[in-house]
């Protein structure tokens, strides 16, 4: 496996200060967020220098009931080759349920969500991780996730799971400490115990990450500073095997440059400790699995059981539906507040002009358009339906307030549901008005 060395996030809030910190070996992307043809200035001067990019997907939904959607794995594939990457990676999760295999409407989470670490589940990811690895033009490395709440009935721990993961298929491993401690924090599991249990020669790099907690609960935020017991994870990894590659994330809350590259440091120098404990303990033998590949096919009858298992949590999660036997109802309202507060926080970034039409308001007035009507597509027809509903509610005077400015927000709709942005004719405005009322009747 390629040696990557030291690295962080690219994000655009940051692309300069990346450019000019010293020591970075390597950035990744978020890959949804680059368009092939359209690569940020920035990466192409990275990339010039000699600075590997690799594309990191969030929307592919590996541990998903249904198989892999074409289309992303096309995108995937198109990013790879555009960034001239080593290798590309994902998330062991499912971001939307229901469909077909479950008989019911389809659902999108808007994050990350924990698979349930049974056998029917990992048969399931199994075959959906070889069908992404023979679709892709590099190796894949998938990365375990935070979770906020637990599956009953689980059969294997994370590490057993990951194990028979990277055995079975041959994928890579993207080793996220931070979210290992998050996982210890709001499930009780060991790291250490998670760790020991790895094929750690399946690891393709690592993840650093800061976070928060709020009430008992621990928050992989990647908007705060990296915390000490996250670097100690990091030191027993780096104690057990010299990672390929560490690299720091942060996704908002932004802070001085010189305050990330203390945290470069401090990563660093969390990884020398660990190497040197390494080199000092006595040689021993792994006793690591031979790394061969093995049947991956999972059945349709898995598939459905999977399918309908997940789209019944996400439904309570972001359709109100009543919370599945056995889930902890504390930890699931928790996990849907924040599922809530993403969907906020991200249409806010895809559609900048609602919170400045809508002011202080924006969240409450959005917060309670996501208690009765769940995502079911990406972020910005997401802030379509939005304001769609906030438009008909005022049309059947459900809705009187003078403070949700409708004129404003008619025309930002009328802008962009359109398949191409309106004429400025009018005659062409009011055919095209005349038409989306024929075709609502």
């Amino acid at each position: 496996m390629e040696r990557l060395g030291t690295g962080i996030g690219w994000r655009p809030e940051i692309a300069g200060e990346v450019e000019r910190m010293p020591g970075i070996d390597w950035v990744e992307v978020v890959a949804e967020n680059v368009c092939p043809g359209h690569v940020p200035e920035s990466l192409l001067r990275l990339r010039e220098r000699g600075v590997t990019v690799v594309p990191h997907g969030v929307a592919l939904g590996l541990g998903g009931a249904e198989r892999p959607d074409a289309g992303r794995l096309e995108a995937l594939a198109e990013r790879a080759t555009a960034l001239r990457s080593p290798l590309v990676t994902e998330h062991i999760a499912f971001v939307r349920a229901g469909g077909p295999l479950s008989a019911s409407p389809r659902l999108e989470a808007g994050h990350l969500l924990p698979v349930p670490r049974t056998r029917d589940a990992l048969d399931v990811l199994c075959e959906n991780v070889r069908i992404a690895q023979d679709s892709l033009p590099v190796p894949l490395a998938v990365e375990n996730i935070a979770a906020l709440f637990s599956w009953p009935g689980e059969e294997m721990s994370e590490g057993q799971f990951l194990y028979d993961l990277a055995d079975r298929t041959g994928v890579r491993l993207l080793i996220d400490v931070a979210n290992l401690h998050t996982n210890h924090v709001n499930r009780g599991e060991d790291p250490a115990k998670a760790l020991a249990e790895l094929p750690l020669e399946a690891i393709a790099y690592v993840h650093v990450a800061g976070g928060v907690e709020r009430g008992g609960v621990w928050h992989d935020s990647h908007a705060h500073p990296v915390p000490r017991p996250v670097l100690d994870i990091l030191t027993d990894l780096a104690s057990r095997v010299s990672p390929p590659g560490v690299l720091l994330e942060r996704d908002e809350n932004f802070p001085e440059p010189g305050e990330l590259e203390r945290e470069l440091t401090a990563i660093r120098e969390a990884v020398e400790k660990g190497a040197a404990a390494r080199s000092t303990a006595q040689a021993k033998s792994s006793g690591a699995g031979s790394g061969s590949v093995g049947e991956c096919g999972s059945g349709e009858p898995a598939r459905q059981r999977v399918a309908l298992a997940q789209a019944a949590v996400l439904s309570s999660l972001v359709a109100g539906t009543p919370v599945p036997e056995g889930f902890d109802r504390v930890r699931m309202a928790v996990q849907a507040r924040a599922l809530a507060a993403k969907r906020a926080d991200v249409v806010a970034k895809v559609a900048p002009e609602l919170p400045v039409m809508l002011g202080e308001r924006y969240r409450e007035v959005f917060l309670t358009h996501a208690q009765k009507r769940p995502m079911t597509g990406g972020y910005r027809q997401d802030a379509l339906d939005f304001v769609e509903q906030l438009l008909l509610s005022s049309g059947r005077r459900e809705r009187q307030d003078e403070q949700v400015p409708l004129r404003e927000l008619r025309e930002w709709w009328l802008e962009r549901s359109g398949p191409v942005p309106r004429s400025r004719r009018p005659a062409v405005r009011l055919a095209r008005a005349t038409r989306r009322v024929l075709l609502r009747r």
